[in-house]
């Protein structure tokens, strides 16, 4: 857990951190990632009380990990420690619409989108459907 207060997570924290995540994974966040990642705190209602200055408080702390040996391991502990298991699979949806957004899915992606998976239990066939929804969204 990180030593300082400020880092320690919400739920909503640990959305925008899959997020960023997910949208770091391929070591080359695109426009069209950000804009998803401020859209969903913007508009959903899960995020209607996030202090909107924490996402740059949380994505740090994601590339900060990313620097770190063990930092994923490190991340999924903090996310698994703050976010309820009901919103496991909000979660994955938001990982899914971000990794989609670019229209394009890169390998680092589909090997974090996996990790999700399974670090927060999604089971297979939801993980399906949420990923058929999120690929329909984003068709060209």
């Amino acid at each position: 857990m990180p030593e300082n207060p400020s880092l320690t997570l919400s739920a909503q924290d640990c959305l925008v951190a899959v997020m960023v995540a997910i949208s770091a994974s391929d070591e080359n966040i695109g426009t069209t990632e950000l804009i998803k990642i401020q859209t969903a705190v913007n508009l959903l209602p899960i995020f209607a009380d996030f202090d909107v200055d924490r996402i740059k408080t949380v994505s740090q702390m994601v590339f900060d990990l990313f620097e770190q040996e063990d930092g994923l391991d490190a991340l999924f502990g903090l996310i698994k420690e703050a976010l309820p298991h009901r919103l496991n699979e909000t979660a994955y949806a938001l990982a899914c619409d971000v990794a989609a957004a670019d229209g394009t899915l890169e390998e680092a992606e589909l090997r974090l989108l996996e990790e999700i998976r399974y670090e927060l239990d999604i089971d297979r066939l939801h993980a399906a459907a949420i990923e058929r929804g999120a690929r329909a969204r984003h068709l060209t």
